[in-house]
């Protein structure tokens, strides 16, 4: 007998444009380039009601959630921005999105979400109007009266390979009554475009009150290490250490800092002997990217503190690097921006396969395109000429060297301030240009930057 897959209870949201064939037979270009802009948005909106995109399939988008009110305020507030959005277009162009909203089983399985949960979802869809959201007799349960809308009963609807009847509910809601409900759930912070994260206070787990001091210099040395590290934004001490001693969900905590990552730990003391743990979490989906702990003894106290910042950061940030570009996985190609777009190439970069060296070209070409002064994208655009002039890849009468090396100044000269960028520049400057004086610079400067970074180890030791 074959084992059941595991299920889980999940919210499901499916969206999909309405008479999209029609649209692009109209003005191909044109819908592709508002459709790009709207699953952008629709992306953001759900990330911040604490969804997961899990795919995207041409013009229809399929969205996890945890919880049922989170799915239906995400639903909310996507119809109506999106009405708001259409109002400046004339009517042969306006782009308008189905959704449907159901609760119910389903299977994940390598990044996705499968089962009859995810198949109501998408025949709801179906049943709604233009603009507007159907939802699942679950889904109504759950909200009970948490939204300030009305509901219209479409009965029991025989749907494509359901076997049972499914009882839809059509959402009404004026304009005014949407824009009411979007305000009461829009998150306290807008996720930034870069990678966040929050440093909690470190929970002193002794039965000294004196560990505390201990405890929130920890914390204090971490936000001060990740600060350094621009391609990370870092919530300030104030707003992080506003839940010290607090018990509040790591959700809600993201939500109202407005980051992706959480950093949390505690402090124990035995006698002259500290055990000091740490774990890092993506409050989108509770997963735990990286967890560990540290030991050590009170003789040098700053010392210990000292070893540890070091240790953890250098730790997490590989972590929050590969969890970033996972996510950047699940974004649509037509709605990757520079940094997306550098996400995705990392991979291919680190392959170091002729393939992959070709398919990290072509990615950070694009990201070069739209912003020209992307310093991690023209450094790592740099890096790839440099592998394939090494080991011999390119074509023949193609200047791979002078490319390398024009792209590895420009990265230095867009910024200076990054470790990675610094390190990757400088490595291709004394690799290919054997220019020792400006790509030792930047090696130090990168060590300045991120005394962890193992990059420099390569050629400097």
């Amino acid at each position: 007998m074959e084992e059941r897959l595991p299920r889980k209870l999940a919210a499901i949201m499916y969206a999909d444009v309405a008479g999209y064939s029609r649209l692009t037979g109209e003005d191909e270009d044109a819908t592709h380039r508002t459709l790009s802009e709207y699953l952008d948005r629709i992306s953001n909106i759900i990330e911040s009601h604490r969804g997961q995109v899990m795919h995207y399939a041409g013009d229809a988008v399929l969205a996890k959630f945890d919880a049922v009110v989170d799915a239906m305020s995400a639903a909310v507030s996507i119809q109506s921005e999106l009405k708001t959005r259409n109002e400046g277009l004339p009517g042969e162009r306006k782009v308008e999105f189905r959704i449907g909203v159901n609760s119910g089983d389903v299977i994940e399985d390598r990044g996705d979400i499968y089962g009859d949960g995810v198949n109501v979802a998408a025949r709801l869809e179906a049943l709604a109007e233009p603009g507007s959201i159907c939802i699942s007799a679950s889904v109504r349960a759950a909200i009970g009266k948490k939204f300030d809308l009305k509901y219209e009963d479409m009965g029991e609807q025989k749907v494509k390979n359901i076997t049972e009847a499914v009882r839809a509910y059509k959402v009404v809601m004026s304009a005014d009554e949407s824009l009411e409900v979007m305000e009461s759930v829009k998150p306290a912070f807008e996720l930034p475009d870069k990678p966040s994260i929050a440093v909690l206070p470190f929970a002193n787990m002794s039965s000294d009150p004196e560990q505390e001091y201990f405890a929130d210099g920890i914390a204090e040395d971490l936000i001060t290490a990740l600060s350094h590290l621009k391609q990370w934004f870092v919530v300030a001490r104030n707003s992080s250490f506003a839940y010290k001693g607090r018990n509040v969900d790591i959700r809600e905590i993201a939500r109202e800092l407005g980051v992706r990552y959480v950093l949390e730990g505690s402090v124990r003391r035995g006698g002259n002997h500290l055990r000091i743990t740490g774990q890092l979490i993506e409050a989108e989906t509770g997963t735990h990217l990286w967890a560990n702990r540290f030991d050590g003894d009170l003789a040098d106290v700053f010392a210990l503190q000292d070893k540890i910042t070091e240790s953890v950061v250098g730790a997490i940030e590989p972590s929050l690097r590969k969890a970033e570009i996972e996510r950047s996985k699940r974004k649509p190609p037509q709605s990757m921006g520079a940094y997306d777009l550098y996400l995705r190439s990392l991979p291919h970069v680190y392959a170091m396969k002729p393939r992959e060296n070709e398919e990290a070209l072509r990615l950070l070409h694009k990201a070069v395109e739209l912003d020209p002064n992307y310093a991690p994208a023209l450094a790592y655009l740099a890096w790839a000429y440099e592998q394939r002039l090494v080991r011999d890849w390119g074509a023949y009468g193609e200047d791979d060297s002078g490319n390398a090396v024009a792209l590895a100044r420009r990265a230095i000269a867009a910024d200076r301030d990054d470790a990675h960028v610094m390190a990757v520049a400088g490595f291709v400057l004394v690799m290919i240009a054997r220019d020792y004086g400006q790509g030792l610079q930047a090696a130090d400067r990168a060590r300045e930057l991120n005394p962890n970074i193992a990059f420099v180890s390569m050629f400097v030791g």
